[in-house]
């Protein structure tokens, strides 16, 4: 009989044993409730919402679309970006309260608020500290009072504090023009250290024209003005230009540009783009950057930078236009 007490005795130590060690094993090292970021939906995020003083905006879902704040198409590769970075964070390392205060409180840096849902679900929400502290641009915590920790995704060695941004620019497509050649009415191309090589495009329906700075040009192609028109149906830039402080984009807007190309649409909107040569630092000097410019359109007060690549098929000579 004593035997027996002491097999059962022996096997309901064991189950205990084994019932707390699969208890803590499935427990965050820092207590799931402060440390899980990571959003865990059964078929799919469907809108996040940000926030930051008296500032709110909405990024949702519509059918396979997603809208910033109901209305504004979106850039679709920034919400990909945002969803996996969502479904992936993990904790890179703990912040210690001294290191919180000297790099977050003392800098007075307000956070910004993320919150995930799944249809009406709440699924994550969360604080996010933006610094400079650290290569991920963030410190974050699920409270105000949890703990802080340094938050990453596995395998991208990047600023994801960025992309909890309200600024509006951000999450609306990077297009310059996304214009059919039937939209446009006319084309106004100025080369402004070269004028004998600025052009205007004019769209008739059947028939177009053709003009130099000293009037109407003849011999020249019909086919490749269409062409011409054509390259207007996306021009894509690269990004916003965010790090610049505004004394020095200022001092980009009053210097003189290199081309300024004019569109004016069939129902009149009309679209300037402006561009200027983009400098960067290189061996410690300030060279002509030979890949990217910087441009801005009138209807927007910041500047953006687009590559060559993407605008260079506008910037064109006159003679792109003749035979041969």
């Amino acid at each position: 009989m004593m035997s027996r007490k002491l097999i059962l005795s022996a096997l309901l130590t064991v189950a205990a044993g084994m019932a707390l060690f699969l208890i803590t094993r499935s427990r965050s090292p820092f207590g799931k409730s402060n440390s899980s970021f990571a959003s865990e939906p059964e078929n799919g995020i469907t809108a996040v919402e940000l926030s930051k003083g008296k500032q709110e905006i909405l990024l949702s879902k519509k059918g396979n679309e997603w809208l910033l704040n109901d209305e504004t198409e979106t850039r679709r590769s920034a919400v990909l970006s945002m969803l996996g970075i969502l479904s992936e964070i993990q904790i890179k390392s703990p912040v210690s309260p001294e290191m919180f205060k000297q790099e977050i409180t003392t800098s007075g840096i307000v956070p910004v608020r993320v919150k995930v849902y799944e249809n009406r679900h709440l699924l994550k929400s969360f604080l996010v500290y933006k610094t400079r502290s650290n290569i991920y641009g963030n410190i974050m915590k699920m409270k105000r009072r949890s703990k802080p920790f340094i938050v990453y995704v596995p395998g991208f060695e990047g600023d994801i504090g960025s992309v909890f941004t309200l600024n509006e620019l951000y999450w609306q497509p990077y297009t310059v023009f996304n214009l059919l050649p039937s939209e446009i009415s006319s084309v106004q191309f100025e080369n402004i250290d070269d004028e004998a090589e600025s052009f205007t495009i004019r769209n008739m329906g059947k028939y177009f024209s053709l003009a130099g700075e000293k009037g109407e040009l003849n011999g020249w192609d019909t086919a490749r003005v269409k062409r011409y028109l054509t390259y207007f149906v996306r021009i894509p830039f690269e990004s916003w230009d965010f790090e610049s402080e505004k004394a020095d984009m200022e001092s980009v807007k009053s210097r003189q540009p290199l081309y300024r190309i004019s569109v004016t649409t069939m129902t009149g909107k009309n679209i300037i783009l402006t561009l200027w040569e983009k400098w960067k630092t290189e061996d410690g000097k300030e060279v002509p950057d030979s890949d990217r410019l910087l441009g801005k359109t009138e209807d927007r007060d910041e500047l953006f930078i687009i590559r060559y690549f993407d605008i260079d098929q506008l910037i064109k000579k006159k003679s792109y236009f003749y035979p041969g």
